[in-house]
């Protein structure tokens, strides 16, 4: 196996998401300067990286993923001055900055799309992917192709002025760039190099898989009979140029700097595909998110139907984790360790139970399931509190997303036609309080004053109901809180490599209650049994290793804490997590 080390494979990296962490002035929406009043609690915790979701300025189409602006930030975050103020409370802490870099689209609203569309003649018309109309048998005009959209309808908005269509694989407000242009890849790497010469540490790519479309653009196989517009992902994802983008981009900017990169590749499970964005002769990014796990619980070809819940098995759960643990070492290919983030709703929903009784267990054993496994470590900001989903009980105007708002009035929609008569969306609501992506945007919650102490205003998005009992100044108390077990958690895991670099072996493959695993390097072992049930459970650990030699150095349940023994035949309480090492 590889073990080559590098600073960023060790790195715990938080992830912000900024209009959600610390509002510094009233109005509402964090910024910039609640980030910096945050940054002693954030080194605190163990954090070495801030990786901030977008801060340019934007409409806000899609919560700052719709860019008007790469060189600026945001008004309602802050300004520059702002974001360099923050850099040097981060870097005067030890700790690193790391920017989202959103370039497969941009807004309509940026100069470059503005240009395009002005005119045919336009320089920058080639910077976005234009193509004239089509036309039906009746003579009724038609996007250039069937794509639909991630977020429902056609992918292919319609200029009048110009009479044709721009491609949009996400809202119609945010244009695809034309990644075959050299001018455009010219004006990312310029862009990268204007934040890397202002001290950034890395970048997180947004859909980096997406900038290369299949030639011709060609109709997709109809798989959907119900719908005018057919899921195209295998056309644009993982495209027949993305690697030779990717490697101009790391040899024109990326190899002058040691820094943190990570593309995120949605549509994509095959670990084959996946392997050329990481590995290490290749010369393209760090790592990759992909999205196996954080599809599970949802219908197969789930990355098309993230808001429908489907139970799912511990089996299938760590068949996956085991695949991608053991992926490619020997080649060097590098993991990202996650359960959060601001794509998906709460891990203790999800994976846990947030159930009064097992909320605080459930979280701090899925903590022990993260850093003990091989991979950079990212935490979703509020998951080292075990925050949850917000109630059932919450209307439809509460949920902000575009995602959500897109699906609910597209069914709502459908089921107005089909009978005219009052509509029963219970099902859809149901489906939202366990999978939307709202769920990981509610304000972070700080204490128990109005709004959590998220904001002395009235915040953008409500917070959680349960703020008053659920939040850091409580939990930074209280040693035995979700806090105060990442903190311990995340500091075993820096003090032992075997948590970081070791292989890693499945006790149990067909369990459907514990996940039990080891993790070796050299002489180095350690052990983690996790009970994923509200169930005892007898484990068999079987006679292949001396147990007694095994030394318990975290566990989520405190009556356990002092035992420093292991023998073959262990009992698990429900949803206990423990972690061993060899003595």
């Amino acid at each position: 196996m590889s073990d080559s080390r590098a600073w960023w494979k060790s790195a715990v990296v938080y992830q912000i998401y900024p209009i959600s962490f610390f509002d510094s002035n009233g109005d509402g929406i964090g910024d910039l300067n609640g980030i910096h009043a945050k940054l002693d609690y954030l080194k605190d915790l163990g954090v070495d990286v801030l990786w901030l979701s977008p801060i340019y300025r934007s409409p806000l189409a899609d919560m700052g993923y719709d860019i008007s602006d790469y060189r600026d930030i945001d008004p309602r975050y802050g300004t520059l001055s702002d974001w360099d103020n923050l850099l040097k409370g981060v870097h005067d802490r030890g700790m690193k900055l790391m920017m989202d870099l959103v370039v497969n689209h941009t807004s309509d609203e940026h100069e470059w799309f503005v240009e395009s569309k002005s005119s045919k003649e336009n320089p920058k018309r080639d910077w976005y992917v234009w193509r004239p109309p089509r036309f039906d048998a009746a003579g009724r005009r038609q996007p250039p192709n069937n794509w639909r959209s991630v977020f429902q309808g056609s992918a292919w908005d319609y200029d009048e002025a110009s009479e044709e269509y721009y491609l949009h694989l996400y809202v119609a407000k945010q244009p695809d760039l034309n990644w075959d242009n050299p001018d455009v890849r010219q004006a990312v790497w310029d862009l990268m190099n204007f934040w890397i010469d202002r001290g950034c540490d890395g970048f997180r790519m947004d859909v980096i898989n997406l900038i290369s479309k299949v030639e011709g653009l060609p109709d997709a196989p109809i798989t959907d009979p119900d719908h005018e517009f057919q899921l195209a992902s295998a056309l644009f994802a993982n495209g027949p140029r993305v690697h030779e983008y990717i490697k101009e981009m790391n040899r024109k900017v990326l190899s002058a700097h040691d820094l943190i990169t990570v593309g995120e590749t949605p549509f994509t499970h095959d670990a084959s595909q996946l392997a050329a964005y990481v590995l290490p002769t290749n010369n393209e990014l760090n790592m990759v998110f992909h999205f196996e796990l954080m599809d599970l619980d949802s219908p197969r070809g789930g990355e098309h139907k993230p808001l429908i819940h489907r139970d799912w098995k511990l089996s299938e759960f760590r068949e996956i984790i085991g695949r991608w643990q053991n992926f490619k070492r020997a080649e060097g290919f590098w993991n990202t360790t996650f359960i959060e983030n601001h794509d998906h709703s709460r891990s203790v929903s999800r994976f846990g139970n947030d159930a009064e009784k097992w909320r605080a267990l459930s979280a701090k054993m899925l903590a022990v399931l993260q850093i003990s496994l091989g991979g950079t470590q990212y935490v979703y900001q509020g998951q080292e509190l075990g925050l949850k989903n917000f109630p059932r009980s919450w209307g439809i105007e509460e949920y902000k997303d575009v995602a959500s708002q897109n699906d609910w009035n597209r069914v709502l929609k459908q089921r107005t036609e089909a009978d005219g008569k009052e509509v029963d969306m219970s099902d859809i609501l149901d489906g939202f309080q366990r999978k939307a992506r709202d769920h990981a945007r509610t304000p972070m919650q700080w204490d128990a004053t109005v709004h959590a102490g998220f904001t002395t205003g009235e915040p953008w998005m409500r917070v959680n109901d349960d703020y008053k009992t659920w939040n850091v100044s409580a939990q930074v108390q209280d040693s035995d809180s979700v806090h105060s077990f990442w903190k311990e958690a995340l500091t075993i895991r820096k003090a032992n490599d075997v948590l970081i670099y070791g292989d890693f072996v499945d006790l149990c493959p067909k369990h459907e209650q514990v996940f039990a695993y080891t993790r070796t390097l050299g002489n180095a072992t350690a052990l983690v049994l996790l009970n994923f049930t509200e169930d005892e459970v007898t484990l068999s650990l079987g006679s292949e290793q001396d147990w007694s030699t095994f030394q318990l150095v975290l566990v989520n349940l405190d009556a356990e804490r002092q035992k420093v023994g292991l023998s073959e035949v262990v009992l698990l309480k429900g949803f206990e997590g423990r972690l061993f090492l060899k003595a």
